[in-house]
């Protein structure tokens, strides 16, 4: 699908939020315009201040709605076959989720039935729960592997994900997510998988240019510190930024070590202590807020919100949508989630899924509405920006725009 953009269009009447880091609550602004050409945007702000060689550009009126950036959802796995709704009951029925991956289930019974699957059936599949995501003002989404645990599998994945930015208007950033479980053809021998499996399947992937980040699972019933370094050396012996699924049921040192590789993101974080969060500031890199595993694992320990503040880790707000720990596809749910259990701001949470989920990415030109971004953005029939995490089940959207096209 070719997406063409605009040229020379100016948007007004509108309740502005631009999620600029700086100035008011949410970067608000009353009586505001856009000008977009080519897909960009060439200057925003107050409908007043409107520079003349953009005066007499074809305008269009949002009627007095309120527009914020695109939202961007900065982790999914989003790409996965089957489903694992029996798990779902098992927990209910008293399982607790380290027993369910220990007796096989969890990611490893995921991969069978994405190891079966062809490329179009990963895509088929995918599909409608992008397309959920999108109708709720969604214009990036990073996409995961890590569901094939074998060379050919893993490279299907991301060539799936690939598929979908060409066969939808949405941004996908791929992250190769090798190190994600042991299957079950490795039990007992993480290590030779990173070698013999992982390692060189993250080398097909960037030969093949179908990698834009590497992820790991350092966790007990995954991958120790040291076994992740190795993936994160050769990551950067490739010239790829890292990511890491860190101190989601223990703190093993992940987020540290994700640091020291300068991450862009350390997600989950529930058991995370303020070293970690020390060196995670040091580096810059992001907090990624994932409360769907949270919520639907029913876990207790809270991620250290308070620690991030106090810090200055920014913190970016995801749902994590999978087959097993978030099988969710609404990043409004994520927002209202993050806000309602882990005590976030209505603001934080908006520039959870715009400001921060961009840095989370690797992403300078999309999160905030600013002259030079990309022209994506999200028009909502609601009256303030906090309504957007107030509601639940509710969506609000009015309309899309994806480099300038709604």
């Amino acid at each position: 699908m070719n997406h063409v953009a605009e040229a020379g269009k100016l948007l007004t009447n509108m309740r502005l939020a631009t999620m600029a880091a700086a100035g008011a609550p949410y970067g608000l602004v009353e009586g505001a315009a856009i000008a977009i050409e080519a897909g960009r945007i060439a200057w925003a702000g107050a409908h007043v201040d409107l520079p003349p060689q953009y005066a007499g550009w074809p305008a269009q009126g949002m009627g007095g709605r309120l527009v914020t950036p695109g939202l961007i959802d900065c982790h999914t796995h989003i790409v996965f076959g089957g489903n694992r709704a029996r798990e779902f009951e098992m927990r209910l029925e008293g399982a607790t989720y380290e027993e369910i991956a220990r007796a096989g289930g969890g990611i490893v019974s995921t991969v069978t039935a994405t190891r079966t699957a062809s490329v179009d059936g990963l895509v088929a599949d995918a599909l409608p729960r992008v397309d959920h995501l999108l109708a709720e003002g969604v214009t990036a989404i990073e996409i995961k592997s890590g569901y094939g645990l074998d060379i050919d599998t893993e490279l299907n994945m991301l060539r799936a994900a690939r598929r979908i930015e060409a066969e939808r208007p949405v941004r996908v950033k791929t992250t190769f997510l090798g190190a994600h479980a042991v299957p079950a053809e490795y039990k007992d021998r993480a290590g030779a998988y990173i070698d013999e499996v992982c390692i060189p399947a993250l080398d097909a992937a960037h030969g093949e240019g179908l990698a834009d980040a590497v992820d790991g699972f350092c966790e007990g019933i995954a991958f120790s510190p040291a076994q992740i370094k190795r993936v994160f050396v050769r990551a950067r012996e490739l010239g790829l930024p890292v990511k890491l699924h860190a101190e989601q049921l223990s703190n093993l040192g992940g987020a540290k070590l994700a640091a020291q590789y300068g991450a862009l993101s350390a997600d989950h974080l529930e058991y995370l202590d303020e070293d970690g969060v020390k060196a995670m500031a040091a580096a810059g890199t992001v907090a990624g807020i994932v409360p769907g595993a949270f919520y639907t694992l029913r876990e207790k320990q809270l991620p250290p919100i308070d620690l991030f503040r106090k810090h200055g880790v920014a913190m970016a707000v995801a749902t994590d949508c999978n087959p097993g720990s978030s099988p969710m596809t609404s990043l409004l749910l994520s927002m209202n989630m993050a806000c309602t259990l882990f005590r976030m701001t209505p603001e934080e949470a908006l520039a959870g899924v715009t400001r921060s989920a961009a840095r989370a990415l690797g992403l300078d030109d999309c999160g905030t509405i600013e002259p030079s971004k990309r022209a994506d953005f999200a028009v909502w029939n609601v009256e303030h920006p906090a309504e957007l995490a107030y509601r639940i089940g509710f969506n609000p959207l009015h309309e899309r725009s994806f480099a300038g096209i709604p």
